[in-house]
């Protein structure tokens, strides 16, 4: 029996009508009279459980779901222990550097040793690693936004999709780090000894994304 995680939030819808071109239906996830968190599909051949985004990686790497679904920027800060297979080719973003409008121009212009407010706090340092710019990484969970707002830091590493939040808090991209999509990722050991034939699950939805894409 294969167990899969899906990632609560923007990813889920997209992800749940991936698995129905398969066979699998976890459409129950988007009823929003449901509070289940771990439900089989309804041909009783599959189960997924709920997580959220950030979570996913951890249950699939740990063992508790065979496949998972989850952005690539997720996958770039925490660098699980999972095996990367398919880009899905939805949910894009892009993890950027935003400053308030009229300011900085690019990543370079910061000043030495200022602070970045960032989720992404693996991915900013490796990021002014790379400009050799020494910066302090203010980890934020929440509105990161307010960083420049409020002024506790002079810069955003934060994702971006359409663009439309920064525009209202008067904040700009400046660089981009990388783009992300949604990404299939499996548990190593299930992978390679083809554990409850995930190894067929994986073949059906590369052909499902082919035909999408």
């Amino acid at each position: 029996m294969i167990t899969v995680a899906l990632p609560k939030g923007g990813l889920l819808e997209e992800s749940i009508r991936l698995f129905q071109a398969i066979g699998w239906d976890f459409s129950v996830f988007l009823d929003s009279a449901n509070r289940q968190l771990e439900i089989w599909d309804t041909s009783h051949t599959a189960k997924a459980i709920l997580v959220r985004n950030y979570d996913v990686p951890v249950y699939v790497e740990y063992g508790q779901a065979q496949l998972g679904i989850v952005g690539y920027d997720v996958l770039r800060e925490k660098q699980p222990q999972v095996a990367h297979l398919v880009d899905l080719g939805f949910g894009h973003c892009r993890l950027s550097v935003a400053v308030k409008r009229d300011g900085y121009k690019s990543a370079l212009e910061l000043p030495p040793h200022c602070r970045i407010a960032s989720k992404f706090v693996n991915c900013a340092r490796e990021y002014f690693d790379s400009l050799d710019l020494p910066v302090e990484i203010v980890p934020l969970y929440g509105s990161v936004e307010l960083g420049p707002i409020t002024g506790m830091s002079e810069a955003i590493v934060d994702l971006v999709a359409t663009g439309r939040t920064l525009k209202e808090n008067n904040l700009v991209e400046i660089d981009r780090l990388f783009d992300s999509t949604a990404r299939l990722i499996a548990h190593p050991l299930s992978y390679r000894i083809n554990r409850d034939d995930v190894k067929q699950a994986i073949e059906q939805i590369r052909a499902s994304v082919a035909v999408v894409n």
